[in-house]
């Protein structure tokens, strides 16, 4: 029985990878046969002392085949042997469609389960023991939060203390799973209400600058390590844990120093470290040092390294009302100008250009959704933060929809105009910008005027009829999600009902497919609001290259021209007339962009080998 025992946890690691499924797998067929083989009396209490060894094979297993065969062979007992406690009710959890899920077995299947007795310790042992210096590191410490509410105590005294030691580990394996399963522990332990003793919270404070002064995170591995020790402080900044002024301004130098990191994983971990530890531990009377903090990631806005560019823009975008309020027309300011291709070729970033927008963005819904704060800007400064967000920001935002930057990795432009997209609708949603509250209701001070909504609605459709598919898919969702905004209806849309015949509320359509957008969307082209906008989008596709996106468009644009169901000659000519019209002014916009002005000239001759414009007078 003990070898059986052993046998249900065999894993041996083999550098990257671990062998041993095949014999788990092969344990608890023989704990299988032994439900089949022996007697109830034999086996009496036999059960009581595998049912916990095979659940934690069945919930906590990387493979499925395992964690399926340790639940079978339960089952099995159970039906068999006869009264089991719970029998019934942990058979029913686990079976056989439950378990095929790691994520669920991990986080759902075995919280369900360690709420019976006999389950809970186990359970605790198996992940602290042998799971958090595996591969499922990231998922063992989410195991662990979702035990904690069963027995804070435990955990706390016990689990944390065994936990806490490990983080120093040799093993970059051991001490990435335990960095990660101590901040998901003390988190947990926070929202089961339990207070850390003032000891146990210096322990908890001392992890970091105990892994900062042996170096861990650095070299090999540092990378996950910085991942790890992002959590951790956002873990501990979120339940506001006492922290010694020198450990602040410490755990501040290492997310600023992530931030400059190249790899967007961690600067994305940081930046929503900084976001938790910023409103703990800064937003109060300032700690000495970090007064100028605005000052210095403004600074960095323009450093040389397009790393630190990134992570200083998407810094600032989560600071809070009371450090941006201080120096807002610089913030909004400066990110605008980072929004716009950079002049020397050799500092152009699409990355940086795309942190800038959404840095941007989300500064301007800090500014202008707060609404508890004393130090509120003056009713003339709400006014210029509305101008100021009206004529700058948004023009920023346009200039980033017409981002067609190249380099050897493609069309690197469309990650800037798809985040502009999103930055668009995003204001277009916010209630905020379209409440009367912020400024005197007129319509020189309203954002969202007719020319505004025209030219959002325009850029995002001229998206929409381009060569690449997911931002042709992006664009009518992002038009989808403004037409049909639940949070406030917004306003002066021209032609909306249009609009929303071309894009209907139904979501689950197939935008990225040519054959269905672009006959829908080239309906904008008898509206002079849009048309411009759409045909300097359109020429691209069937200019291009690609032979069954130019059929598509300009199957479409031949249909639309011939207006078959309109069957009227004279709707037919005003129709050409004005495409006429538009595609001068496409050859005029763009006349020194060869990306452009190339595809209009062969799409003007596609035009003319249709006959198209040979009816057409010289006036």
């Amino acid at each position: 029985m003990t070898n059986n025992k052993q046998a249900l946890r065999y894993d041996i690691r083999r550098g990257p990878h671990s062998i041993g499924s095949h014999i788990r797998d092969a344990a608890a067929y023989v704990c299988w046969a032994f439900g089949r083989a022996y007697y109830h009396s034999d086996m009496r209490n036999i059960l009581d002392q595998l049912a916990p060894h095979l659940f934690t094979v069945a919930c906590y297993d990387r493979e499925v085949n395992c964690r399926r065969a340790a639940a079978a062979a339960f089952q099995e007992n159970v039906g068999r042997q006869g009264n089991y406690p719970h029998g019934i009710d942990i058979v029913n959890t686990a079976d056989y469609f439950s378990l095929s899920s790691r994520v669920h077995s991990y986080t759902h299947i075995a919280v369900l389960i360690a709420q019976f007795e006999g389950y809970l310790y186990p359970f605790a042992e198996e992940l602290i023991y042998n799971k958090i210096d595996q591969g499922l590191r990231e998922l063992a410490a989410e195991a662990f939060s979702a035990l904690v509410k069963y027995d804070p105590v435990y955990f706390a005294d016990s689990v944390l203390e065994k936990l806490i030691p490990c983080t120093l580990s040799s093993d970059l394996c051991m001490r990435h799973g335990a960095t990660l399963a101590v901040g998901g522990l003390v988190l947990a332990l926070h929202h089961c209400d339990y207070a850390l003793t003032s000891d146990k919270q210096k322990r908890v404070a001392g992890v970091i600058p105990a892994i900062e002064k042996a170096r861990l995170y650095r070299g090999k591995g540092g990378e996950i390590m910085r991942l790890a020790v992002s959590r951790y402080i956002e873990c501990i900044s979120i339940i506001c844990l006492s922290l010694t002024e020198k450990i602040k301004r410490g755990l501040l130098d290492t997310l600023n120093e992530n931030l400059r990191h190249p790899n967007s994983q961690i600067q994305d971990a940081s930046v929503k470290a900084l976001k938790q530890f910023v409103l703990a531990y800064l937003v109060a009377p300032d700690i000495s040092g970090t007064n100028d903090i605005m000052s210095k990631y403004l600074e960095l806005l323009t450093d040389q390294n397009v790393a630190v560019r990134r992570g200083s823009a998407l810094a600032i975008g989560v600071l809070p009302y009371k450090l941006l309020v201080r120096r807002w027309k610089d913030v909004l300011t400066k990110l605008s100008s980072c929004c716009a291709i950079e002049e020397n070729p050799d500092d152009r970033d699409a990355e940086a250009r795309v942190s800038a927008v959404k840095g941007l963005v989300s500064v301007c819904e800090i500014l202008t959704q707060e609404k508890s704060i004393d130090d509120k800007p003056s009713g003339e400064d709400k006014m210029d933060l509305i101008l100021l967000i009206k004529n700058e920001v948004m023009a920023s935002l346009f200039k980033a929809l017409d981002d067609y930057s190249v380099d050897n990795r493609g069309d690197v432009g469309s990650w800037v105009r798809e985040a502009a997209m999103i930055g668009l609708e995003r204001f277009e949603s916010s209630s905020e910008l379209h409440n009367s509250d912020m400024v005197e209701n007129t319509q020189s001070s309203s954002i969202f005027d007719t020319h505004l909504a025209t030219t959002v609605v325009g850029g995002i459709c001229k998206q929409a009829v381009e060569k690449m598919d997911k931002l042709r898919e992006a664009a009518a969702k992002v038009l989808h999600r403004i037409l049909y905004c639940k949070i406030v209806y917004i306003p002066r849309i021209p032609y909306r009902k249009k609009l929303e015949e071309i894009v209907p509320e139904k979501t689950d359509l197939k935008w990225a497919v040519p054959t269905f957008s672009y006959p829908r969307f080239v309906q904008l082209l008898q509206f002079s609001c849009y048309s411009k906008l759409v045909l300097s989008g359109l020429v691209i596709s069937i200019g291009g290259l690609q032979e069954s996106l130019r059929k598509a468009s300009l199957s479409a644009l031949l249909d639309y021209l011939e207006a078959v169901e309109i069957g009227n000659e004279d709707d037919r000519k005003s129709r050409e007339y004005m495409l006429s019209t538009d595609m001068l002014w496409v050859l005029q916009q763009y006349r020194r962009c060869d990306r452009v002005i190339v595809p209009t000239l062969k799409t003007i001759e596609i035009l003319f080998s249709n006959k198209i414009f040979l009816n057409m007078e010289v006036s």
